[in-house]
């Protein structure tokens, strides 16, 4: 069979994900970053990037998660700057080889990068390429819609039989993150025979019924009907406010 035969998932994955300074997209610093390359019949590749986030501070609950202190970063790490860069343009490459970028919760990760690209007047990597996006969680959500338990990237993993070393580390993420696609992809033939174009369409409007459906489960819950406010329907970018900008 030829590979222009062969379903998408067969292909070469280019994952991405990004350890930062907090929750808040809008926000929230790089602190670690990596985007590798899975599948395809070879080895897995790619590179990492430790940033000093520009001066900012990393408080201690995100240490906790990744391990890096502000010290630390400052030390070790290359300027803000250039690491978004950087990554930005090791991730248009790969769209521009028509491989698809494999994010989990993509709208966090891809709007850190964007509100730090234009921090540092670095062009946007959606004003360069357009990408095909593969989201596990709501790749997940389709196909397990009514399956108990949570959509982390643990709990995919721990679904899926994938394994995940060093949790919290970007480059083991953005691994698992991938090898969880593909293991979704050839189990689900609804997944796999979809064309990338229509795949990604497709995640669009699931995500939107997905935060839909989470918005109005907060509106009715006692106790969490402010969070209902909070929930954004846009993926895999959340639009951009100016005014929120720093």
């Amino acid at each position: 069979m030829s590979a222009r035969q062969l379903s998408w998932h067969y292909q070469r994955l280019t994952g991405f994900d990004l350890e930062t300074t907090s929750q808040d997209p809008e926000t929230a610093r790089i602190v670690t970053g990596a985007v590798v390359h899975y599948g395809g019949g070879q080895p897995t590749t790619g590179q990492t990037w430790l940033s000093d986030v520009g001066g900012a501070e990393i408080p201690a609950a995100a240490t906790a998660v990744h391990g890096y202190t502000s010290e630390a970063a400052r030390v070790a790490g290359r300027p803000a700057s250039a690491v978004v860069e950087e990554i930005t343009t090791a991730l248009a490459a790969a769209v521009e080889q028509g491989r698809p970028l494999v994010i989990m919760h993509a709208p966090y990760d891809l709007t850190v990068l964007d509100r730090e690209a234009r921090r540092y007047g670095v062009v946007p990597l959606f004003d360069r390429v357009s990408p095909y996006v593969l989201d596990p969680r709501v790749l997940d959500r389709h196909v397990n819609t009514f399956r108990r338990g949570g959509r982390t990237l643990t709990d995919l993993c721990r679904h899926y039989v994938v394994p995940l070393d060093g949790a919290h580390s970007s480059e083991a993420d953005a691994i698992a993150a991938c090898a969880v696609v593909w293991k979704i992809a050839n189990r689900y033939r609804s997944i796999s025979g979809r064309p990338l174009a229509q795949l990604h369409a497709d995640q669009v409007a699931w995500a939107r019924e997905q935060s839909e459906s989470l918005r109005d489960y907060f509106a009715r819950t006692p106790g969490k009907e402010g969070w209902a406010r909070d929930v954004r329907l846009d993926w895999p970018l959340l639009s951009y406010r100016a005014a929120v900008a720093s």
